[in-house]
């Protein structure tokens, strides 16, 4: 994910700590005690699809690790170097699908797991494969958890993905930038909370690319097919592959990923609930402010709370973490402090909160109008996963 580095409209949302509160107060008869997590995030299970209605695959993209890529820009719509991005990401996912259909697939959707900040998809419709279709919907949803549904898919594959944070990859975080993902007492990838996802349903992760330290991050997923695209020199650099070679690559493995799940040679990741989960805040995030708010602990810059479902878990995660990066909040203040006119920016501030105030106690503050369609003609808005 990624606006920079996975940080989307929907998840640049403030909430403040009450929220949090409220979301465990609410999950309080759902929350095992903080002695009952098993040690091991998930439980594998062999999975055998059906094949006899064909095999359907979900390629879910992010857009950090894609072959021929070592400029960080290149995944943050709006700078000069994203159109390039683009191309770079349709290639590899171009690539993948060929090779899942040689495999044996029969029917490939694509799912926007990134979050440029584009409205638009960052998978372009002109240039991804016709046999594919782009996943789009009447509603904002969440990639990763919000499609999960049985039967719809057989497999998944994951494009262009990144390693967990603090693992020293090409542009490595988890979810967002500063952010760290904890289950029972494991970090874990973006990857692996997408194979524990849809393990709920048994539906399997059979094929990622990315770079190096992601290759090292999926240890724990032996069975899939992995290409790595480049090696990662720092988060902002990498020793890039040939890259006529490294799509040659993902056509070749993600075709080994289909003929593996139809023989029945993958796995699914199951979670195994109680769960305790834990966000751990780095910076350019934050957590201290919540250390003791009730049904948390808080220690090593990692709030932990125990959840019965992963889903329970991910949903108070995404308000944990919507308060951990009120930290980036700082780095806005220190820029505006830097600029010429900080006065007059910080003026302007504060006046638009003294009018705010006393606009509304004294009757004359509205809501400001929410945004929507310039006309009652204009096509309803699609949604793509993470904008």
């Amino acid at each position: 994910m990624s606006e920079p580095f996975g940080i989307t409209p929907m998840k640049q949302t403030l909430a403040p700590a009450v929220l949090l509160l409220v979301g465990l107060m609410a999950c309080k008869t759902a929350i095992p005690p903080a002695d009952t997590a098993t040690s091991e995030p998930w439980v594998l299970q062999p999975v055998t699809p059906d094949a006899t209605d064909g095999i359907r695959i979900l390629v879910l993209h992010d857009m950090e690790g894609l072959s021929g890529q070592d400029d960080p820009s290149s995944f943050d719509f709006g700078t000069p170097e994203y159109p390039h991005g683009q191309e770079l990401l349709i290639a590899d996912i171009n690539a993948v699908i060929e090779g899942l259909y040689r495999g044996g697939a029969t029917e490939v959707d694509v799912v926007d797991g990134h979050g440029s900040g584009n409205p638009d998809p960052d998978v372009r419709r002109d240039l991804l494969d016709e046999r594919a279709t782009q996943v789009l919907k009447d509603e904002e949803f969440d990639a990763y958890f919000d499609m999960v549904e049985a039967g719809l898919y057989d497999g998944v594959t994951v494009v262009g993905m990144h390693a967990k944070t603090g693992s020293g990859g090409f542009a490595s975080h988890t979810y967002t930038l500063g952010i760290g993902i904890v289950v029972n007492g494991q970090e874990i990838t973006e990857t692996e909370l997408v194979g524990m996802s849809w393990g709920k349903m048994g539906v399997p992760v059979i094929f990622g690319s990315g770079d190096d330290r992601l290759a090292a991050d999926l240890a724990t997923m032996p069975w899939i097919e992995f290409v790595t695209v480049k090696t990662a020199m720092g988060a902002d650099s990498a020793e890039l592959r040939p890259v006529d070679e490294a799509r040659a690559d993902l056509t070749a493995r993600s075709q080994q990923a289909v003929e593996n799940l139809i023989a029945g040679r993958t796995m699914s990741m199951r979670a195994s609930a109680p769960l305790r989960l834990g966000i751990k805040a780095v910076p350019p995030a934050n957590l201290a402010p919540l250390d003791g708010l009730p049904g948390l602990t808080y220690a090593d810059s990692t709030a932990t709370y125990m959840v019965d479902s992963l889903r329970a878990g991910y949903d108070l995660a995404v308000v944990l973490i919507r308060n951990a990066t009120r930290g980036y909040a700082s780095l806005l203040g220190r820029a505006a402090r830097e600029d010429p006119n900080a006065a007059d920016i910080f003026g302007r501030f504060r006046r638009l909160l003294d009018e705010t105030w006393l606009d509304y106690e004294s009757g004359r503050w509205e809501r400001p109008p929410v945004e929507g369609p310039s006309s009652d003609s204009a096509p309803p808005r699609k949604y793509h996963g993470y904008q």
